[in-house]
């Protein structure tokens, strides 16, 4: 009997330095980013993807995962774009996933041989958004590695930064399809590219139900 106590309190404890010994880790999605990559790779029926359940599906047997931050902005001028975003946004929320926003500016370019004017878009400050949030939370303490699903070159220097300011920390970068930058997975810790069945696992139920209790669809083109 003392022999079996033994044994179970060596087992107990065992599990407390395996669970302790774990690489906390905390996702950083640049979403447009990741949005369109998919949609360049042809992987259209992929936008109704939740994003904890695919960091999770990337994570090692040593990893644990403390936080998703989603990284974002409102699109403007188009109702159709409007509302799909905003229920995807709100499936997101289900799944516990802080939501972050930059601007969405509209603006105009012009043709210089035929003067046709066209209406144009950009997103602005997620790049800053993320490299704040990496620093911040390097800081903090808050992760020992930081996953970032961005092919955005501007995210470089946070990189760079983080590295060599808290130097048991490490950035992991998993490019979106599409999106593979030389730079960033030179001074990353680590790099791999997102995969179509990684995707295609990691996709919400069709049906959703949100925070305040309303059904939330997968919208009808993204089937």
């Amino acid at each position: 009997m003392l022999f079996l106590t033994a044994n179970l309190k060596e087992l107990n404890l065992n599990f407390q330095i395996m669970s302790v010994n774990k690489e906390r880790v905390i996702a950083y999605i640049d979403g447009f980013n990741l949005y369109f990559g998919m949609r360049e790779a042809g992987f259209d029926k992929c936008r109704w993807l939740n994003v904890k359940k695919l960091v999770s599906n990337l994570l090692q047997s040593n990893q644990e995962l403390v936080g998703v931050k989603y990284f974002t902005s409102r699109v403007s001028n188009n109702p159709d774009k409007q509302k799909r975003q905003s229920t995807y946004i709100d499936a997101l929320e289900t799944a516990g996933i802080e939501i972050f926003y930059g601007n969405y500016q509209d603006g105009s370019e012009e043709c210089r041989r035929c003067g046709h004017v066209w209406r144009t878009a950009k997103e602005k400050m997620t790049d800053v958004n993320i490299a704040t949030a990496i620093i911040v939370d390097a800081y903090k303490d808050e992760y020992d590695m930081a996953m970032l699903i961005s092919g955005d070159s501007d995210l470089t220097p946070p990189i760079k930064a983080v590295h060599s300011l808290f130097i048991k920390k490490r950035i992991f970068i998993a490019f979106p399809p599409k999106r593979h930058n030389s730079s960033m997975a030179l001074v990353a810790k680590g790099s791999m590219i997102i995969g179509r069945k990684k995707l295609v696992d990691s996709q919400f139920d069709e049906e959703v139900i949100s925070k305040s209790g309303y059904k939330l669809k997968i919208p009808t083109e993204w089937k």
